[in-house]
Formats: C-alpha cells, structure tokens, sequence
C-alpha cells in the first residue's frame, strides 16, 4: 500500500542526483536500493516527500557530507549539524542564536560559508545573509557564488528559516528572500506562489522578516531536539507553501510524537479547531486519510532509526509505538515491500 501523498517538487531531487553524480556518486544504484524509478524523477513535476527525505539521507550518509546539497563550500563531517543545534540550545533568543549559529560555522571543517545577521532599523526589519568565513577572501566568496547550483542556495537558506523556526517555536513570516542570479526557469513556480516577496539578481542572498522575532526565546531542548534531527532534513527543505494545507498541519502534529502517545484523530481535529467529520472530510478532498498520514510519519522516522547502528530493532519499534517487534516488521514490509534488515543491510553495505 502506498501511503504517501506528500510531495515537493521534483527539481528538488533532480540537483540533488545532479549533486551526486557530480561528485562520483552511483546515483543509480542509489536509486535502485530505495526503490525510486527514474520515471518519478524525470517524468512528473513532483515527487513523493518521503521519498525525497529518504533519498537525502542516504545521499549524505554515502557522501559522508551532512550539508550535502547545500551551499557551504566543502564537505562537512556527519554529526556536525547536531553539535550545532547543542550549541545554540542554551542561547537566551533567537538573536543571540543566529550569531551563535554563524560562530559555530567558522570552526567546523568544511563550512566556508556562515550566515551573517544584520538589523534594518529603519525598515524594522532582521536581516540573515550568506557570507564567507573569515578565513575565505571576499573574491574567493564571490566565485563560491557564480558557481553554486541556484538550488543549493534555495536549499540552505530554506533550511536556515526552518531551522530558526524551530528554535523560537512558530513560524517566521518572511517579508523578502533575496537571490543573487537571475530568476531560473524552474523557479517561476515558487516565485509565483511563495508569501514572501522572491527578488532576484541582489546584491547578497539571504532573507529578512520582522526585526521583533530576534527577541523571541528559544523554546527547545536536548529532548525535543531527538525528534528535530529524525526528520532532519526532509521538514527543513520542503516548500513552506504546503503548510497551508489541511494534510501538511496534521503531519506537522503527529510528526512530533510517533510512540504510544501519537494523537488519535480526534485530539488532532481539537488541535485544530475542526470536528472529526470535517477533519477526514478535509483530508478526503486533499486525496489522504488520517491513517494514511500516521503511517507516513511512521514510515519516515523507522528511516531514520534504522540508519542508527546503535538502535536495536526492538528499540525502534519501542519508538514507534508498536506493542511487539513483529508487528513493526509487519508494517514495514507493508510500507516498502522490504524488511527492516533488508533495508538496514542496503545502508550500511
């Protein structure tokens, strides 16, 4: 059965096999052991969420490049992302978190580029933009630019966002995302319906959004941070648009909570001020179900766990709320047509 109706566009995991396959990656077999045909890559104009999740961290842990696919400038060694988060956890707000963030880069191997904050105090506005490291020339930098993959800068700053969306627990309105190179052509989509204002051809990339957000606490822990990285990085680089949908806020509550606790239909339908009826209506005519949904976050953290050498199977299943291993093995072959240790045996060989 399949289960997943979530979907990003597929420009997304086309520059991200583009990427790869640069840097000697057999993006084929790659495909194969996920089960991914090229007809989803080059014959549609989206492509399965889960899939592109699953595909990303594969790329990363094969490349041994945890920013694979983003605009930094060298490889940076797995493990890195999360020492980054342990640091900025303790900062007082959002402010101090972002130059912490920024800090962290001009210490960690491979990153040569950094986020820089800026304050617009006559527009009100905060201002987070890519910069060099200060170790890297200001021409240096500008030759990292001409020649980065427009989507590896889309990737990274879309993942800056989220990531500072998370930190302050809400969403950050963007009032402006500013791109270097021109407008691409499979960028129209975006720039067509995404909230903020999208302009091209600037002198810096970056985005900006209401100065008043530097001041909002950071609200998140080492607890809360083990779900953060499971899901990592599929929720930092999806389009923000697909929140707007019915199906994208409730896999956004039930992602946060894949155990025992997982909310049944009707504390998510409270959660959002919906009846039941009205809640599987709404995911009716987004063509999903409720348990359709579950069983995509599920599905996307066993991914993630069994990518965790030290996660005994019984462990994962623990986590995912299944009574029994058996029945966690059950589930997965029905999700992907393979067993977890099929699945694991095909990472780590």
């Amino acid at each position: 059965m399949n289960t997943d109706t979530t979907s990003v566009p597929t420009a997304y995991a086309q520059s991200l096999l583009q990427a790869a396959r640069q840097q000697g990656c057999d993006t084929a077999r790659l495909l194969q052991e996920l089960n991914i045909s090229r007809a989803d890559i080059d014959d549609s104009l989206h492509f399965s969420a889960v899939k592109y999740g699953q595909l990303y961290q594969r790329v990363m842990r094969v490349m041994q490049d945890e920013c694979f696919g983003m605009f930094i400038g060298g490889r940076v060694p797995l493990g890195s992302f999360r020492l980054m988060c342990l640091t900025v956890l303790h900062c007082a707000d959002l402010r101090q978190a972002i130059v912490r963030a920024g800090e962290f880069s001009e210490i960690c191997r491979g990153m040569r580029v950094r986020s820089q904050l800026e304050i617009d105090s006559a527009e009100s506005l905060a201002r987070v933009r890519m910069a060099p490291i200060k170790s890297l020339s200001a021409d240096e930098f500008a030759g990292l630019q001409r020649q980065a993959d427009p989507h590896q800068i889309r990737t990274s700053l879309a993942v800056w966002h989220r990531f500072n969306c998370w930190l302050i627990g809400r969403e950050i309105p963007l009032a402006s995302l500013r791109f270097s190179f021109p407008c691409p052509r499979e960028f129209l989509e975006l720039a067509q319906s995404y909230p903020a204002t999208l302009k091209f051809e600037q002198s810096f990339n970056g985005f900006e959004f209401p100065l008043q957000y530097l001041d909002y606490p950071i609200v998140q822990n080492q607890e809360t941070l083990m779900d953060f990285l499971r899901s990592a990085p599929y929720h930092l680089v999806i389009n923000d648009n697909a929140q707007r949908s019915v199906k994208a806020k409730v896999r956004a509550i039930l992602s946060k909570d894949v155990s025992h606790t997982m909310p049944g239909a009707e504390e998510v339908a409270s959660r959002l001020n919906l009846s039941v009826t009205t809640l599987r209506r709404k995911l009716q005519g987004e063509q999903t179900s409720y348990q359709k949904l579950k069983d995509e976050c599920r599905m996307e953290a066993a991914f993630h766990y069994l990518g965790c050498p030290d996660f005994s199977n019984g462990i994962i299943a623990e986590r995912l709320g299944f009574d029994e291993t058996s029945a966690f093995f059950r589930a997965f072959k029905k999700w992907t047509g393979i067993t977890p240790g099929e699945y694991r045996k095909g990472l780590f060989s």
